[in-house]
């Protein structure tokens, strides 16, 4: 929901922390579509390897977001895996087909060892 939030949220947070919420105006969304595929470690949520490298993030295009979960600098300074839930791949779109589709070809530019995704994500409509 924060990748559609056009409202800034330093204020709403704020407003919670003060308990002022309710005088604050309302919250803006974007009318765009958003679908946000996880990238899991191979295993998950049973065992699962870690420290694993993580590549091509540099390939992720500009404008999709990419959260960072189960991940950590090893001892050189790589991106390796260290979780079971490793990164989450947002895309946007103008609907719910192009979002997702721009979601899965960042996913597709990410690659660490025994890399899991769904792959229906997106597929079956909104969840109101």
């Amino acid at each position: 929901i924060v990748s559609l939030m056009e409202s800034d949220l330093a204020p709403l947070l704020q407003a919670v922390a003060e308990g002022t919420l309710a005088v604050q105006p309302p919250v803006v969304f974007s009318p765009q579509s958003a679908v946000c595929v996880v990238l899991t470690s191979g295993g998950y949520p049973g065992a699962y390897h870690t420290d694993l490298p993580i590549t091509g993030l540099d390939q992720v295009p500009d404008d999709l977001i990419v959260f960072q979960a189960g991940t950590k600098r090893d001892e050189t300074g790589r991106l390796v895996t260290s979780g079971g839930r490793v990164l989450n791949v947002v895309g946007l779109g103008h609907d719910l087909s192009e979002a997702r589709e721009r979601a899965y070809a960042g996913v597709a530019a990410i690659e660490f060892e025994n890399k899991h995704t769904r792959s229906d994500i997106g597929q079956f409509g909104v969840v109101q």
